[in-house]
């Protein structure tokens, strides 16, 4: 097996491609050691004592080193780690039950105003079909928040949510994009 890396927007993260499927559907950020629980893989990266963020999407993972940590001598850990998992074909997550599940409530401060659907509705089809691909291969995701008096909020996940060019990425690309097609959209802002 060969793992393929390219290096993200953001110089503390690299993307990690595998190869093959890492998750069927969805994407999952793991931020802390506490949240990595969830998953053997993530808990292994965050054991290395460096990673402080790692992100499972379609076909890759995205792993974020801590201020101040050389690639050069991170890189060929992570590796290590992510051929044993593939190639031993183990799970992504523990098997657990739902009770370990906590969904978070929907914040009141993005609560959509349902004569605004028509809109909200062109808002997320050019995310999911304009943005989010543009997005995955920076090794990230944009997650849709809210929209409210013509903003809308968005939330970056795995690389982009530390990036230095995240501000431009909504300003200048994601707030043009929506301000283009949908008129109704005045600003763009971090969720």
């Amino acid at each position: 097996m060969f793992i393929e890396t390219e290096t993200t927007p953001n110089p503390a993260t690299l993307k990690f491609l595998p190869g093959e499927l890492v998750m069927a559907t969805g994407t999952r950020e793991f931020t802390s050691p506490e949240a990595a629980e969830a998953s053997p893989l993530a808990q292994a990266l965050f054991d290395l004592g460096d990673v402080t963020g790692v992100f499972f999407g379609r076909d890759f993972v995205s792993v974020t080193a801590a201020p101040g940590v050389e690639w050069a001598s991170l890189k060929p850990q992570v590796l290590s780690l992510l051929l044993d998992h593939f190639v031993a074909q183990a799970p992504l997550f523990t098997p657990g039950s739902a009770a370990g599940i906590a969904v978070p409530a929907e914040s009141d401060d993005f609560s959509d105003d349902p004569a605004d659907a028509e809109v909200i509705e062109q808002i997320k089809d050019l995310i999911e079909t304009r943005v989010r691909p543009a997005v995955a291969n920076d090794g990230g995701d944009i997650i849709y928040r809210g929209f409210r008096e013509g903003v809308v909020y968005l939330q970056m996940q795995g690389a982009c949510s530390g990036c230095p060019s995240s501000s431009a990425t909504l300003k200048n690309g994601i707030e043009s994009l929506l301000k283009h097609y949908v008129p109704e959209v005045s600003e763009v802002r971090a969720a």
